[in-house]
């Protein structure tokens, strides 16, 4: 429970304070452990299932510390679903065919059978070498064997599945496998996950060669030939590592969004016009960085921290009007009354930032203002001459 202050960690607040569970939540924390467990020295290693097996110990007979969750990673991999009008249409958007999961090509071992159905008794019991090979094995990893007691959890580190570096992930988390090492996108604090939304799309450019997440590649094909409009949820939690103690620092935090497309907007055109527009709003965040960082230079202040909070500013204005972009993806004229909106943002957030109250940061104002004129180029509506 990442968000419980341990050990000699400051409380700030009443939701970091350790309480009761009742066996809902008990049962909800198991559940959590088992693909989201923080690795470190709170996993008791010196506990061992099966004879033989020495990849929890330290030659000298002390236990080693645990590895993170399958569904963690080091810092915190970010997951997504397609999202349908019900559970039951969510859950049959994210369904994987028999035929899907032989094509991925990550589980030898097929669908498998749940864990709950065959627990396994040890780490590397013939069950448990099944699980680290199929998909159920995947989505409900057994990272921890756990014994509940009167006195709190006690766990141990359980099955040990292969990581990204060896070639597996969750079919929910985007990875490019075409790098030698391939490369994951992960949770962000400062940064919304609708804002990959391009990088996890990216499968509908030809050739792309890019992230392939296979929740959204392969269920799109399903739910675009039954629903009018389909969701994408994205999520997950940041977390800071050191000296193999994961935990959450102030900068960490469990960051949430999702979008709405029309099933009648996808393919490569609708997805090469949104990614036109993020890189173009993408450079209006450079743009008001670089333009606050100069105002207060100008002042003598050499420090990039308005600088960031103006982009940020415009980040978050932006977010209001992101579900409309997509909406209007196919209308260039449509998309170019959004950029005078988006336009209004960057100067909002470039004014939040650098006050004018006085002549010298009045002449600093005005010296710096965002130069927009390229963004906006296509948005002028030429004069009709008059005869």
């Amino acid at each position: 429970m990442p968000e419980i202050a341990t050990g000699n960690t400051t409380v700030y607040n009443a939701l970091q304070l350790e309480k009761e569970l009742d066996n809902a939540d008990k049962s909800l924390l198991i559940l959590t452990l088992m693909g989201f467990a923080l690795s470190g020295k709170k996993t008791d290693n010196t506990v061992v299932l099966s004879d033989g097996y020495t990849e929890k110990r330290k030659p000298n007979g002390k236990g080693m510390s645990g590895k993170s969750g399958t569904s963690l990673g080091f810092m915190g991999f970010l997951h997504s679903f397609l999202q349908g009008k019900s559970i039951l249409q969510s859950l049959w958007f994210n369904l994987l065919t028999q035929e899907d999961i032989v094509a991925i090509g990550l589980y030898p071992k097929g669908l498998g059978i749940a864990p709950w159905e065959a627990m396994p008794q040890g780490e590397v019991c013939p069950i448990a070498q099944q699980l680290q090979q199929s998909l159920m094995g995947r989505l409900i990893p057994v990272s921890r064997f756990c014994l509940l007691s009167d006195n709190g959890l006690h766990y141990s580190e359980g099955i040990a599945h292969p990581d990204y570096k060896a070639g597996v992930v969750d079919p929910s988390v985007a990875v490019d496998f075409t790098k030698k090492v391939p490369k994951l996108i992960w949770v962000d604090a400062e940064r919304r996950p609708w804002r990959f939304l391009t990088a996890l799309l990216s499968f509908m450019e030809a050739n792309s060669g890019s992230f392939q997440c296979y929740h959204l590649s392969l269920g799109l094909l399903r739910a675009r030939q039954k629903a009018p409009k389909i969701g994408i949820w994205s999520g997950g939690i940041r977390v800071s590592s050191n000296a193999g103690e994961q935990y959450c620092s102030g900068s960490d935090d469990f960051v949430e969004s999702t979008v709405f497309i029309e099933s009648n907007d996808l393919g490569e055109p609708w997805y090469h016009q949104l990614k036109l527009e993020m890189a173009e709003l993408d450079q209006l965040a450079k743009i008001i960085y670089g333009s606050t960082k100069s105002f207060f230079a100008d002042l003598g202040i050499h420090d990039a921290k308005q600088a960031a909070n103006a982009s940020n500013l415009f980040w978050q204005l932006t977010e209001r009007q992101f579900q409309n972009l997509l909406n209007v993806c196919e209308d260039s004229d449509k998309t170019n009354i959004l950029r005078k909106t988006f336009a209004k943002f960057a100067h909002k957030a470039y004014d939040d930032q650098c006050p004018k109250d006085t002549a010298r940061q009045l002449d600093a104002w005005a010296k710096n203002q965002p130069n927009l004129s390229k963004y906006l180029k296509n948005t002028y509506q030429p004069k009709e001459v008059q005869t």
